[in-house]
């Protein structure tokens, strides 16, 4: 049966709160010429078994980034509930309208969802999930994983982004967690309280999260998701939601991006020929790659140079570029 929750429009058809394996759907509202009364169906389940630790997971957020869609169905399908002390929320394809579409950013209001938090309940499609999900979802959560990867326009060293306090013990509780999940790079990022990223929701609804970037160009990368699956079961093995066998703990190189200096964009429209690779160490001012225009073949192509010293932790895939594009970023290890 379908239950109303809270002040928001969107309707689940099981209770959020039940004990037991549960799947169905988040009922959205969306009235439109070929369907007066019509929802959208944005599939969710939930495994949970007694009132221990929460952990949402969560993919999709951005449509185009495929390898979290992947181990979340996968998990679905593998996780018995006799297994689970506690509960763990999936929801598979975040901003569903973008996910089905294989986009970034919705078809139906061109949202994208981690730039929408907190949402709006009255709002329009994209603002009513992110209302739901920092509002019911995260609410719930005492820790969230949203995976990420490049999408269909970049790809990204495996790499694990999350806050970091300021408090010593709460600082050393992030750490740990990071050198958990066993991601090649863990990477310090500054997180804006007042933002709509979905990390700036779980900061302000308590919950610990964190946010993986790994793989994109469009694909699904299968080393890339036996890694993630790999971090998911760490996570939830040491948070005593999923206990086991436990994985061997695996180095982690700490590293932090502090300045829009780290990031090269696109100064013309052309075809761009990157002269660097993921996982380069570049130095400032070293040339990182050319945009050619072959409409006008005997012009000089546009340089593309690296304003700060760091690793190559990701970079464009489409060879078409217009300016303002994003064709690299760096990071560099913590002092």
């Amino acid at each position: 049966m379908a239950r109303q929750i809270s002040n928001s429009l969107i309707v689940a058809e099981f209770d959020l709160d039940a004990n037991g394996k549960h799947h169905g759907f988040l009922r959205l509202p969306h009235s439109v010429h070929r369907s007066a009364y019509g929802w959208l169906p944005v599939p969710i389940v939930s495994i949970k078994n007694g009132d221990g630790t929460c952990v949402l997971l969560m993919s999709g957020n951005h449509g185009d980034e495929y390898e979290g869609q992947v181990v979340n169905t996968k998990l679905v399908n593998t996780i018995d509930l006799a297994s689970i002390n506690g509960q763990i929320i999936i929801l598979p394809m975040a901003n569903f309208p973008a996910a089905r579409a294989g986009l970034r950013t919705s078809p139906i209001d061109e949202g994208n969802l981690n730039r929408s938090f907190p949402g709006d309940a009255n709002g329009n499609v994209t603002q009513m999930l992110a209302h739901f999900i920092e509002h019911e979802l995260m609410t719930r959560a005492d820790y969230a994983l949203d995976m990420h990867s490049g999408g269909s326009s970049l790809e990204y060293l495996p790499s694990v982004l999350s806050y970091l306090p300021d408090e010593t013990e709460s600082r050393k509780k992030y750490l740990h967690l990071i050198r958990t999940l066993g991601i090649q790079h863990g990477i310090a990022i500054e997180v804006d309280l007042a933002a709509g990223y979905s990390s700036s929701a779980a900061l302000r609804q308590n919950t610990v999260a964190f946010t993986i970037e790994m793989g994109g160009a469009g694909t699904v990368n299968p080393d890339y998701v036996s890694q993630l699956w790999d971090a998911v079961h760490r996570l939830l093995h040491k948070l005593d939601v999923m206990p086991g066998a436990e994985l061997p703990n695996l180095p982690v190189r700490m590293m932090e991006i502090t300045t829009d200096d780290y990031y090269s964009y696109a100064h013309d429209s052309g075809v761009f020929e990157p002269l660097k690779c993921l996982g380069d160490n570049v130095k400032q001012g070293e040339l990182g790659g050319l945009i050619h225009d072959p409409a006008t073949p005997w012009r000089a192509p546009s340089e593309v140079y690296f304003e700060h010293d760091g690793l190559l932790i990701c970079k464009r895939i489409p060879a078409q570029v217009e300016r303002g594009d994003c064709l690299f970023h760096l990071a560099t290890d913590v002092v």
